[in-house]
Parts: C-alpha cells; structure tokens; sequence
C-alpha cells in the first residue's frame, strides 16, 4: 500500500492555560498524492487551525503530521521553512499580496526567497500567470485588480514552485459566485492536469462536492 503524502496521526490541539479549549482532539487524516480533499464544518470548529498545522504555520499540542513520511515537528524551524518554500503552496480566504508590487513580482517572491535569481524566478512567474489567465495583467499591482484576479495571483503564487501539496483556506468565501467557480475549476484544473494534492477547507457546496473526498470536522474530529 503507498504512503500516504500527508498523516495526522493522533493530532491534539488545544488553547489556554486556565480554561483550555481543545480545538483537535486525536484526529486522524491520511491524504494520497494527487488526491483533492475538502474539509467542511461549522464556523470556529477548527478547520483552519488543522489547515495550518498540517502546513506548520502552527504547531499541535500532540500528536505528529507527517509529509512523505517526515515528521514535520521533528524538524527545525529553519528546515520546516525551507519544506514549506519546496514542498507546500498555500492559498488563503484574503489573497495576502504585497500591494506594491505588481501580479508578476508578488509570484517571483517564493522563488526569490528560494535563492533563485531574477532571471530563473521571473519566467516561471510568467508562465504560471499565463496559466491561471493572467499574462496581459503582469504588471498590474493588486489595487489594480479584480477580487478573482488579485485569488487568481495567489494561487499563482502557491504553485510557483510546484509544489507536491496545496493548502487552501477558504479560497472562494470573499468572492462573488461566478468568480468563486472560475477560481474552484482553476484549483480543480491544477489538480487534475498537474497532479497537485489539495487540501481544501471551505463552506462552498458545489467547491467540496468537486473533490475527491469530502470530510467533516466535528468535535474535534474528522468524519
């Protein structure tokens, strides 16, 4: 049986010292390569919390999440970083662009914090904006852009790199329904042709019923 690329196994997460709230309670998850799996629940059940432990901007009070078998908090901050730059895209509700800087600089910064130069960073920008439908739009800053084209920039941004997995936390929830179905077939599409995994958190219907496998976060708990 192949390896799952990402493994929660046994994963607790909890908040405060006095009257402390568990937010994970010993959650199990196995997500194949390639696979697209949508995360549905109640508003503050915790699905962005397991988004973000699973891509170690936040750590778990117990329990391990591995990628491709490695123990992530096993690892040091600066190795967890430099998974993170390699290995993991992530696509947020709010796009998080740098707003002085233009579609194609805000999708060289993965590259440039990578190390790479302008000269390998800007053509593999390029090309992903032309992908996602943005090459006449290259020099246009986020002010300058539509809601679905400033989400279009951050999903360009996540796969830059091409990146193995996918994070997305709430990609469509700021946008207006037709634009919220452009940006969940371009996820879908990328998925699909490129074999990107996905991990989707989101209250769209028609977003998690695309997916592979729809899950529900309840009590602290995947169903």
């Amino acid at each position: 049986m192949t390896e799952p690329l990402v493994q929660a196994v046994g994963l607790h997460k909890s908040y405060g010292d006095g009257r402390r709230i568990d937010v994970l309670i010993d959650l199990d998850l196995q997500v194949a390569a390639g696979e697209a799996v949508a995360i549905v629940g109640q508003s503050g059940v915790g699905k962005s919390t397991l988004l973000h432990v699973l891509g170690t901007l936040d750590h778990p009070t117990g329990g391990k999440v591995l990628f491709d078998g490695v123990d992530l908090f096993s690892l040091r901050e600066r190795e967890q970083a430099l998974l993170r730059n390699r290995e993991i895209g992530f696509v947020f509700q709010f796009h998080h662009l740098l707003p002085d800087f233009t579609a194609l600089e805000n999708v060289m910064m993965p590259g440039l914090i990578r190390g790479m130069n302008t000269g390998e960073a800007e053509p593999r920008a390029r090309a992903v904006l032309e992908r996602v439908g943005l090459g006449e739009r290259l020099t246009h800053k986020p002010g300058e852009l539509s809601g679905g084209e400033q989400q279009r920039v951050a999903v360009a941004r996540a796969i830059a790199l091409s990146p193995r997995l996918v994070l997305a936390d709430e990609p469509t929830g700021n946008l207006d329904p037709g634009t919220a179905a452009e940006v969940q077939r371009l996820l879908m599409d990328l998925n699909r042709e490129q074999g990107i995994t996905l991990i989707i958190v989101t209250h769209n219907e028609a977003f998690a019923a695309s997916a592979h496998r729809t899950l529900r976060l309840q009590d602290g708990e995947l169903r």
